[in-house]
This record gives C-alpha cells, structure tokens and sequence, in this order.
C-alpha cells in the first residue's frame, strides 16, 4: 500500500493468523498445533516463514515445542497487559482501528464531563483551546495542546480509569502525530488545523453548558471526521495499487 508505511511480512502475518485462532479458541489450549507440512499447505507460505513464526509464537509465550512429537499451544498462556504496538502504527490500517478505539472511549468521555464538570475543568479546556489557538497562525505544531485538551475532559469525568488510559495512550491518539493528515483532504496544515480548532470549540461549548448528548454528537463529529480522511485515503491508496 503505497505511501501508508510498511507492510507486514508473511511471518507477522502468520503469528497474527494463529494466535487470533488461539484467542478465539480455534486451536485449543493444550492441543497440538498443525505441522509444518499443514501450515504450509493452509498459509500458501514456505517453510521458512512457518519455523519464523512458531519461533515468535514460542517467545510470546503462546505455544511449546516437545522434541519428537510436534509444537503445542501453552494451556496456562499468561494475559499480557493492554498495549499497542508502537511499530504497528505505520500501517494506516493500524491506525483507522486505534481511532476506533478512541471513537468507543471518547464518546462517552465527552459526555461524562460535561455531568460532572467543575470550573477548574474549563478553565484547563480553555488554556488547551488558547494554546492551540496561538501555535495554528505561527505554523508550530499544536499536538501538546490537543492532547492537553483531550486529556483536561477525560480528568472531567472523575473517573481515573479514563485519565490513565488516555495517559498511556499518548500521542498514539493523535494520528496527525504519525501522518500528515491535512494532506489526506488536500488541505493546507493551519486550514486542517483551524477545522480541528473549531471541532474542539464545540466540544468545549457543549461540556461547558453540560449538555452530554451535544457533547457526545461533537466529539463523535470530531473524531468520526479523522477516521472518516483516514479511510478514504487508504481505499485510494488501494485503487492506486491494484490500478
């Protein structure tokens, strides 16, 4: 896929095949993986890229060899804790589906703050909007100031698991930190940037006057709008490769 990063190789692609089949409980825990002669067969792959992938497999933890008799998925497959792979984020599939994450969580997000909102909670919005608002006609990058903004209504919803989340999710959120988004739409940087300003003014608006269904529809607007540029430059990236 020209111009959206890396592609996966055919070993990523394999490991990512098989424990999605563990996950989901197609290979069983406790049972012995297919041979090498069958994923081959099944994958279309060499055998080169099947002993790569159970090599990987091995270090995630998910399976074991037993000499002589074949590889088996681990009964006891320790749960790691959430993460997002970081390398991942160049593929611009990766990033649709971290915004879709961030779609799921900041909706409700929005609309919590604006229940329970306190003035200090504005007063942070505004400083965000206020920074963001001086960087745009400068040409500096306004990230800090969107993640502050996002990160003063996630502290508004008085629940700390929103907070931490946001936090451990960092710029990974922002996908303009990662691709040139106002490209995407054929839009120079400070008008993409002045659109974003104005999506997060409305936002603000509907937290302010604790409205969470307006608050909802904006963040929902916001953010559905970023996904939306992403998408369709994948699909013409797409056409461009098959054309």
């Amino acid at each position: 896929m020209a111009g959206t990063g890396k592609r996966e190789t055919l070993t990523e692609q394999l490991v990512k095949q098989i424990a999605e089949r563990i996950a989901a409980g197609r290979y069983k825990r406790g049972d012995k993986l297919p041979t090498e002669q069958e994923l081959i067969a099944e994958f279309n792959v060499s055998r080169t890229v099947v002993r790569e992938a159970i090599s990987n497999l091995k270090a995630k933890g998910l399976v074991q060899s037993q000499q002589g008799v074949g590889v088996f998925i681990l009964r006891d497959i320790s749960l790691n804790a959430f993460r997002i792979e970081e390398e991942n984020l160049e593929l611009m599939e990766e990033i649709i589906s971290v915004m879709e994450l961030r779609i799921s969580i900041e909706l409700e997000v929005a609309a919590l703050a604006a229940i329970r909102r306190s003035d200090e909670d504005l007063r942070k919005m505004k400083a965000a909007l206020d920074l963001m608002s001086e960087a745009i006609p400068r040409g500096e990058s306004s990230i800090h100031a969107d993640l502050e903004f996002h990160r003063a209504i996630a502290s508004a919803t008085r629940n700390k698991h929103f907070l931490a989340i946001f936090n451990y999710l960092g710029e990974v959120l922002i996908p303009r930190a990662r691709v040139q988004t106002h490209k995407l739409n054929g839009a120079t940087q400070q008008e993409y940037l002045e659109r974003i300003s104005q999506e997060h003014q409305q936002i603000f608006l509907a937290i302010k006057n604790q409205d969470p269904d307006g608050a909802r529809a904006a963040m929902r607007l916001h953010l559905g709008s970023s996904r939306d540029r992403l998408r369709l430059a994948m699909e013409r990236s797409s056409r461009a490769d098959t054309g």
